[in-house]
């Protein structure tokens, strides 16, 4: 699960770990038509959530920030870079190709995996740190989202768990969202039957936090 009580964090339990295949756009019915290969990007590095598991790829949170983008006249591909099952670990080590190109903002919203497996949170910190590491090296915006850990792995756990993702945006200076799933966890009738992952509804709600702090971002890097 990926916060609040047993039925609201993400789990991806039926994702068997395997390859990652290379991200792709998140195209909108706006923007599936243009060509994007003169676009700068915004690469969201996620799990099941961002993949949008259950969902339409339209209606994915991904797809839906590409909306926004073409809403207001900028000119950005999205590039939805979620592998279910994914940890902190598997997205750094396939971090290097998923920021392949003219990428200006990276999105990092991992580790809800690493919760749910008991990683040890320094572990999930050491990968996150390096994402947003190498990330910066390559003069990339990054935008860290939060996640929150299962209960059951008790408070010492959750607390450690909780306190490394305010710490990484505070040591890295980075934009901080401080939980994906604001006002979607815990709320049956914005998940899914699993009581996990969010409902198109849900993911609305999730692209609209994530919107926030993305279009100052963006307009930054606009200019």
């Amino acid at each position: 699960m990926l916060g609040g009580g047993a039925s609201c964090r993400s789990r991806d339990r039926a994702s068997p770990a395997r390859s990652a295949p290379p991200p792709v756009a998140a195209a909108s019915p706006a923007s599936a038509a243009r060509p994007t290969a003169s676009r700068p990007k915004i690469v969201i590095l996620g799990d099941s959530l961002t993949a949008g598991l259950g969902l339409s790829q339209n209606d994915a949170y991904p797809a839906l920030l590409q909306q926004r983008l073409d809403g207001a006249g900028f000119r950005f591909e999205v590039v939805n870079a979620g592998v279910s099952g994914d940890t902190s670990a598997g997205g750094l080590s396939r971090l290097d190709w998923s920021l392949d190109g003219d990428v200006r903002i990276l999105v990092v919203a991992l580790g809800g995996n690493d919760g749910l497996r008991g990683l040890p949170p320094e572990e999930m910190k050491k990968n996150l740190g390096e994402i947003i590491r190498r990330a910066r090296d390559r003069h990339i915006a990054v935008l860290l989202t939060g996640m929150e850990s299962p209960t059951n792995l008790g408070p010492d756990y959750q607390r450690q768990f909780h306190d490394v993702f305010p710490a990484l945006a505070q040591a890295y200076r980075t934009a901080f969202l401080p939980f994906l799933l604001e006002d979607v966890a815990g709320r049956p009738e914005l998940n899914q039957h699993d009581g996990i992952h969010p409902t198109a509804e849900g993911a609305r709600i999730v692209a609209d936090h994530v919107w926030r702090v993305l279009a100052p971002m963006v307009r930054t890097a606009s200019q």
